[in-house]
């Protein structure tokens, strides 16, 4: 019975853990985050060149810019490095400058916008299944409750339902913690596009 009842103290703890973020913004009930969910970036409020209206996609079609954004937009390049690589390839005349400048941008930002989509994406999943899995336990709970008030009960059962909530609890606040984690990702997403930015507009003054 004690045991059992321990189990009932984690989950009134962990149960209020749902509900932080999830309705902060009633436009998206799904995001767990406290910082507020921005669900699409604009190119023009972190790019002061030149219009990159033109480039779309072309920016695949030439494998230097292609490897070039591959390496910079990956966040285990040093930003350092990156703006190095980047100021290494947009040279020539003016207008070779502006053209590549373009592009690269078009594509750094292309590349980290869908990357940071991903994210955001992921982290709404997670939450619904934490939200899922929150009324598991409480389901779980009530049921612990029934049959420990029943003197009549098999312990067994009760002894198999309690691990069953404890497990559950464990996975409960595992993705909690990688909630917590993962929430700052789509930020660091932003500034590495607003840095590059930066290091591709340097490159054309």
């Amino acid at each position: 019975m004690k045991r059992a009842g321990s189990f009932v103290i984690l989950f009134a703890i962990v149960s209020t853990l749902p509900s932080t973020g999830l309705t902060a913004d009633p436009r998206y009930p799904d995001w767990p985050c406290v910082q507020p969910k921005v669900p699409e970036l604009s190119a023009a409020s972190m790019w002061d060149g030149p219009s990159i209206a033109d480039v779309g996609g072309s920016w695949q079609d030439d494998p230097q810019v292609k490897d070039l954004v591959d390496l910079v937009a990956a966040r285990r390049t040093p930003l350092e490095s990156a703006q190095k690589a980047i100021a290494q390839f947009i040279t020539g005349t003016p207008a070779e400058k502006q053209k590549k400048a373009k592009e690269v941008f078009a594509g750094v930002f292309d590349t980290l916008s869908t990357q940071r989509s991903e994210v955001t994406d992921g982290l709404e999943r997670v939450a619904r299944k934490e939200l899922d899995l929150a009324a598991k336990i409480e389901g779980d709970v009530n049921n612990l409750h029934a049959l420990e008030d029943n003197p009549n009960s098999d312990q067994a059962k009760i002894k198999t339902l309690a691990s069953e909530v404890e497990w559950s609890t464990r996975i409960f606040e595992d993705r909690r913690k990688t909630i917590r984690y993962v929430c700052d990702v789509p930020t660091t997403i932003e500034r590495r596009i607003f840095a590059l930015a930066r290091a591709i507009q340097q490159t054309l003054n």
